[in-house]
């Protein structure tokens, strides 16, 4: 058997099969196109599409990013196997996660831009002390919301809950994971309404295109945080830009967008109040070799596959 590996990460892997590096950024090369396992990570979609083209004996795709939808995406047949990365960036995107909530709760870019100006901010001071505002500075006491909860929300809410923050979830069933409340989408409106911060951590899919739009941000409490370290095309964008304008959201922070790069021409880089990462929340997968290991040797024995999502 051989396991094409991308170039983009390096691994090192226990499997007695042949491994071949290759370049994500050019074609399988000839002799290398009878490869059976394909790992991707941070492949261009155009790189993806010849795979598809080019390796006919492919029995399995295997990403490393937590959302598997480039590859399936992509069009590879029917019979070729599709795992995600889920659980590999179940500590890097939580990190990230806290950072930007943090960030954003307590306005650390309002600082950063004082910083720059060489200016002491004594606004800042009376808001993060006054009696009417203060309670918008802390995590303390405040209600945050993760729509989204699998793995990655269950290494993240015991973090914010030892902040002093209630933490609940938005999923498509609810019930209780991980020791928290999570409660349907059917029941978004009623639980919004409560919301201090909303997290995104949902998947790109066509069910989720634009999900985040003018009517759910509407349906949160007014001065409202909002954190997406999920999928970038889950995002209105100019309905995000709208309620920062308005004030309906107080401020925002995103580590994806619909289009990445993210053009130098964007509105979003202008946006006030808003604070941008460049897709870095997960961008160091965790164990991502024992996971090619136990898939490749789970493909030989004929087993079922960690991750598989499709078919």
């Amino acid at each position: 058997m051989k396991i094409l590996v991308p170039n983009t990460i390096e691994l090192q892997l226990g499997s007695d099969a042949e491994v071949v590096v290759y370049d994500v950024s050019a074609d399988i090369p000839a002799e290398h196109r009878d490869a059976e396992v394909l790992v991707t990570w941070q492949n261009p979609g155009r790189q993806l599409d010849h795979a598809v083209r080019d390796l006919p004996e492919l029995r399995l795709v295997q990403t490393l990013a937590a959302g598997p939808d480039a590859v399936l995406a992509a069009g590879f047949a029917a019979d070729v196997r599709i795992c995600s990365g889920r659980s590999l960036h179940d500590g890097p995107v939580a990190e990230h996660a806290l950072a930007l909530i943090l960030g954003a709760v307590r306005r650390l870019d309002l600082l950063h831009d004082a910083q720059r100006e060489r200016r002491w901010d004594a606004d800042f001071i009376s808001a993060q002390s006054a009696a009417e505002t203060r309670s918008a500075y802390t995590l303390a006491g405040s209600r945050v919301t993760i729509w989204g909860f699998g793995s990655i929300a269950a290494r993240l809410a015991p973090m914010l809950g030892l902040l002093g923050a209630d933490v609940r979830g938005i999923a498509r069933s609810s019930g209780i994971r991980s020791g928290f409340e999570v409660r349907a989408e059917a029941d978004a409106a009623e639980v919004l309404a409560e919301t201090d911060v909303l997290v995104s951590l949902v998947p790109a899919s066509p069910e989720t295109a634009d999900l985040f739009d003018a009517a759910v941000f509407g349906m949160l409490r007014p001065g409202a945080v909002f954190v997406n370290v999920g999928r970038g095309a889950t995002v209105d964008e100019d309905a995000l830009i709208d309620a920062l304008a308005t004030g309906r959201l107080r401020t925002a922070a995103i580590d994806v967008m619909k289009t990445e790069p993210l053009d130098a021409e964007s509105p979003l880089w202008t946006t006030p109040n808003l604070v941008i990462t460049p897709h870095v929340a997960g961008n160091r997968p965790v164990g991502a070799s024992a996971l090619i290991d136990e898939n490749v040797a789970r493909l030989i024995a004929g087993e079922e596959l960690r991750n598989q999502v499709r078919p």
